[in-house]
């Protein structure tokens, strides 16, 4: 009986190792859904440090006097702003549950994660501050101050940071026959 109860008790301990790796191979993301988080999602700040941004924010605070749906309540910059740290909070946490399981992953995921810590606390301080001035109609001396400070203190950084992540992504993309146009 005992020889019996070994032979099983092997047996399970084998199924349950199988089963265990099999959970662990499904838990990695399929390369296509690394790309789309790791690199793709990036797309949302790649107007980081630019005048296209300013802009984008400015007009959230835009309003047409013969179109009464246009008029605004004070805080339409503020809270675009909001909802893009938000968006981009959430993009992070995304990036860092992914998994590493190669050198390019770890790469790619690291750079990922970087830039985004790189941007988040712009958009937290300099971005909110300059979106309080777009919804309290503020000179656009003063606006343009505070963007001609985002983009002397870190877009170099950014772009520097964001080529390598893309560059890298562009490689990732080849090796894994994921199908994208960088264009």
């Amino acid at each position: 009986m005992k020889y019996t109860f070994r032979t099983f008790l092997a047996g399970f301990s084998l199924v349950v190792a199988v089963a265990f790796s099999l959970c662990l191979q499904s838990c990695s993301e399929s390369a296509d859904k690394f790309f789309g988080i790791a690199v793709l999602n990036t797309n949302m700040i790649n107007d980081f440090g630019t005048p296209i941004l300013a802009k984008h924010i400015n007009d959230n605070t835009i309003e047409f006097d013969d179109i009464p749906s246009s008029k605004n309540k004070g805080d339409e910059a503020v809270n675009d702003v909001k909802n893009k740290i938000l968006y981009l909070e959430k993009s992070l946490n995304d990036i860092k549950a992914l998994a590493d399981g190669d050198e390019m992953r770890k790469k790619i995921k690291s750079e990922s994660i970087a830039l985004y810590e790189f941007v988040i606390p712009v958009y937290k301080n300099e971005y909110m501050s300059y979106a309080k001035l777009c919804d309290s109609k503020a000179t656009q001396e003063q606006k343009d101050k505070i963007i001609k400070s985002i983009e002397e203190k870190y877009y170099a950084d950014f772009e520097a940071k964001y080529e390598t992540l893309l560059s890298d992504g562009k490689v990732f993309a080849k090796q894994n026959n994921i199908n994208v146009n960088f264009n």
